[in-house]
């Protein structure tokens, strides 16, 4: 069995996200769709002692219609903003020292314009860490046809897949009918149950922050223990349970 998600990039995105790409043997960047810039695609949360910070990417934003593979990043000040963030907040955190140098030339080592492209530098570098093998492509490397949802078959269909993995937040939007009829099953990732893992100013606990949160106090090979697609027998074993998920 073969499984893709289809799913817009985020900037530096929680673990659900990672775990959505490893439990996909293919995974597409959906990046030639309207660009809404109050949404994670140029923004995500860090912990600090006053709760939760947002850090987030300027963009040029031309139009509303504006796609997202055309985003183009404002400035470059960012770049050192965001790293000085981290810093700040992290820096007490366990593994902090041993990835320091690894997170300081990913938000200071290139100049990359595109959201999109920064973006996907990020979740490359991140999934390297974590052991995280799975194929990532643009949508926009695709010819596509029809709607919103037609265009996904048809990516779903091209990419020769059996199995179709969607967050739950799309199950309004995901006409299964279609995806059926193309020979296609939509499986619904589950994002409850989560431990907790070591974190800097708790109370409270938040698991909805960036990925880095967990690599900086577990560290790359125990953050695997906190993530739902890693100790599992297989990925089509997990998928097995999948119609029992909750939505």
């Amino acid at each position: 069995m073969k499984r893709v998600a289809i799913v817009q990039s985020n900037y530096l995105p929680w673990k659900g996200y990672f775990d959505l790409i490893n439990l996909s043997d293919h995974f597409v960047l959906y990046d030639d769709v309207q660009f809404n810039k109050y949404n994670w695609r140029n923004r995500n949360r860090i912990k600090t002692p006053a709760g939760t910070q947002w850090i987030t990417i300027p963009v040029i934003q031309k139009t509303l219609k504006q796609m997202i593979q055309d985003v183009q990043v404002a400035d470059q000040t960012w770049r050192k903003k965001h790293w000085q963030a981290v810093v700040h907040n992290y820096s007490r955190a366990e593994y902090f020292r041993e990835y320091r140098d690894f997170f300081e030339e990913l938000f200071l080592g290139t100049t990359e314009t595109y959201l999109s492209r920064v973006n996907y530098r990020f979740l490359k570098a991140i999934c390297g860490l974590l052991g995280i093998r799975t194929e990532i492509s643009f949508s926009g490397d695709y010819r596509l046809f029809g709607g919103r949802i037609e265009r996904v078959v048809d990516l779903c269909s091209q990419l020769g897949v059996d199995e179709f993995l969607s967050g739950p937040t799309a199950r309004p939007y995901i006409n299964e009918p279609l995806f059926t009829a193309a020979g296609i099953k939509v499986v619904w990732m589950d994002y409850e149950g989560y431990p907790q893992h070591k974190q800097l100013f708790c109370p409270p606990f938040v698991h909805e922050v960036s990925i880095i949160d967990l690599i900086l106090n577990e560290g790359a090979d125990q953050s695997r223990k906190f993530l739902k697609s890693f100790g599992l027998d297989s990925k089509a074993a997990w998928c097995s349970k999948s119609d029992k998920l909750k939505g």
